[in-house]
């Protein structure tokens, strides 16, 4: 299983950037994806999860100015970023919780990260 995200740039403070993460391999189920982040210095933390159609998570940092969205039939997530602040600067990395075998437990995994930059 890969997951293969793009989309991330320099961009200028109250610009937007919009991200994506393909998940591919011998996926037989996706119950998850979701967007953390990871700042110079920092810890890793969550910034929007996506589960089934309607079950979405934002970290309160990003509230109104995000969205996450999902393509099923792709095994794609989506992070549309607005107003960006440069405090978001920051490695971003996709994770989806899936299965790759009907007879085995959902595990999570996770791709390289793709970099935002926000800056003037």
């Amino acid at each position: 299983v890969q997951l293969q995200a793009s989309g991330g740039g320099l961009v200028q403070p109250g610009g937007s950037l919009r991200l994506s993460c393909a998940a591919s391999g011998r996926i037989i189920a996706i119950s998850r994806m979701g967007w953390y982040r990871q700042a110079p210095g920092k810890q890793r933390e969550l910034v929007a999860t996506i589960a089934g159609r309607d079950s979405i998570n934002y970290a309160d940092s990003v509230k109104g100015r995000f969205t996450i969205s999902r393509d099923g039939a792709k095994n794609t997530v989506y992070l549309q970023m607005s107003s960006l602040k440069p405090e978001d600067t920051a490695v971003y990395y996709c994770n989806a919780d899936l299965r790759t075998r009907i007879d085995e437990p959902v595990y999570s995994y996770w791709g390289r990260g793709t970099l935002v930059t926000v800056s003037s």
